[in-house]
């Protein structure tokens, strides 16, 4: 049997709160814990069910759901969140993945998309939808490129980027250990290492930094730590 994956709803809407839950209780792997209809809300009870994923709506009241991600995962920074929207606002995307995100889908997704992306997640993957990938690439072009001109003040190591690329693939620091014959204690001194060095705050930041650089501007860190 497929391992459950517990998930706390969060939409300020009621209607598409019981949509979602119809959609997600058809799958026998998918449970949900909790429903809450307001970040503030989302907040409180992450910490009191421990959730595996969230599914956030991003447009609430009181406080909205890149803030409600944001007070998440800076208690836990395990924490896994997916944000939900209507529209694919440019700031909303960002700040979204900033702030740890490790989903960002338009709510005209298909239901096997969802699920589908759910999962990811939960594996230690990311999951964007694929216009909102663009948007976001676009915008952090301007703001990585200054990364792509001149070398880190500490280069990855050989280990370190050849982690980066399976971190990229969407591997778990497990899947990622088997696939290289080491302890996963020694990956994850290895994904902190490599998270310290790009100045970024977790995986998905990672792994958009690697995809948006692309192996020669990877490969030329490395060789100048030789």
């Amino acid at each position: 049997m497929p391992e459950t994956v517990t998930l706390l709803l969060v939409d300020d809407q009621k209607l598409l709160r019981e949509g979602t839950r119809a959609l997600l209780n058809m799958k026998d792997d998918l449970t949900i814990v909790g429903e809450a209809g307001d970040g503030r809300e989302a907040v409180d009870l992450y910490f009191r069910l421990r959730p595996d994923v969230v599914l956030m709506d991003v447009q609430m009241p009181k406080i909205n759901g890149v803030e409600a991600t944001r007070r998440i995962r800076e208690r836990d920074a395990c924490a896994k969140v997916i944000l939900l929207t209507t529209f694919d606002d440019d700031a909303y995307i960002f700040e979204g993945v900033r702030v740890g995100a490790m989903g960002y889908l338009l709510k005209t997704l298909s239901a096997e998309e969802l699920v589908s992306a759910v999962r990811a997640v939960h594996r230690g993957g990311a999951f964007i939808e694929p216009t909102v990938a663009r948007k976001l690439l676009a915008k952090l072009t301007s703001m990585l490129s200054t990364y792509a001109a001149a070398d880190l003040v500490e280069p990855l190591s050989e280990r370190e980027l050849e982690i980066l690329c399976l971190i990229a693939d969407g591997l778990s620091n497990r899947k990622i250990a088997a696939h290289l014959n080491l302890a996963e204690g020694t990956v994850k001194n290895y994904v902190s290492s490599l998270l310290r060095k790009l100045n970024v705050q977790d995986r998905t930041q990672a792994a958009l930094f690697y995809r948006h650089l692309r192996l020669s501007n990877a490969h030329a860190y490395a060789i100048n730590s030789g």
